[in-house]
């Protein structure tokens, strides 16, 4: 993995959008993989920025999100989708035909696994996706434990997670689902590139054990390792520890 060190933040996602803009001139029909939570929020600011200057044109661009709540439906406020739309989607002018996202309030939830996963295959995957990382080591919603699931499946979230993302749900962890639906292991790594961001010094240790320590379950964010075009992209904070590529 191919280890970059910004001086702050605001440099990095300046840097990465910069570079998904790049990408879309490349390939108008890009196909990307996009996270929700904190990190990526500068990102999704400055591709706004660029798209309201002209620079890049997302009509072409197909999304795939990457998880969402279970039993959340698309238009509750606190849900990923809802996110989106918020902080990216009604800025842009993406073909909503063109969004695919979990379904958190399907009946059955392997069944929506099924359904995205066959969504997933029918675009040709992923051209570039965009990740984050959770100070557990987990990546969309893929949580420690014994073992991976290669599809999407449905995940029992961690505390850690829940407690993570509670501000979308007025700070109370207790109104944060149980559970999410999220694209499995093998979607992400049959991605053609991908883009890793972490921030502040609450990653840096799982940002060592991504880059440092042996493949295993109970760090998922480790498995990036067995994939050939994988960029971590990290502020001075995050990046603690880390001294060069890998």
């Amino acid at each position: 993995m191919n280890v970059r060190v910004f001086a702050s933040e605001p440099e990095a996602a300046a840097a990465c959008a910069a570079l998904v803009a790049a990408a879309i001139r490349e390939k108008p029909s890009l196909v990307l993989g996009l996270p929700t939570g904190r990190t990526p929020l500068n990102v999704y600011r400055e591709l706004v920025a660029l798209h309201q200057r002209g620079q890049v044109d997302f009509s072409r661009v197909t999304t795939f999100n990457l998880d969402e709540f279970l039993g959340l439906a698309p238009d509750d406020p606190s849900s990923y989708r809802a996110y989106m739309e918020r902080h990216f989607f009604q800025h842009i002018n993406l073909a909503p035909e063109r969004i695919h996202f979990f379904d958190g309030s399907a009946e059955r939830a392997e069944r929506e696994c099924v359904r995205y996963d066959l969504k997933l295959l029918e675009a040709g995957g992923l051209d570039l996706l965009l990740l984050g990382i959770g100070p557990n080591g987990h990546v969309a919603f893929i949580e420690p434990g014994d073992s991976l699931q290669a599809g999407s499946h449905r995940a029992r979230l961690s505390r850690e997670s829940r407690l993570a993302v509670a501000s979308l749900f007025g700070d109370d962890v207790w109104k944060v689902p149980l559970a999410a639906l999220t694209l499995g292991m093998a979607g992400m790594l049959q991605a053609r590139r991908v883009i890793l961001l972490a921030f502040g010094v609450s990653k840096a240790a799982a940002v060592t054990a991504m880059l440092r320590g042996p493949i295993t379950p109970m760090c998922p964010a480790s498995f990036l390792q067995l994939h050939g075009n994988v960029e971590v992209w990290l502020d001075a904070e995050s990046g603690r520890g880390v001294d060069g590529s890998r």
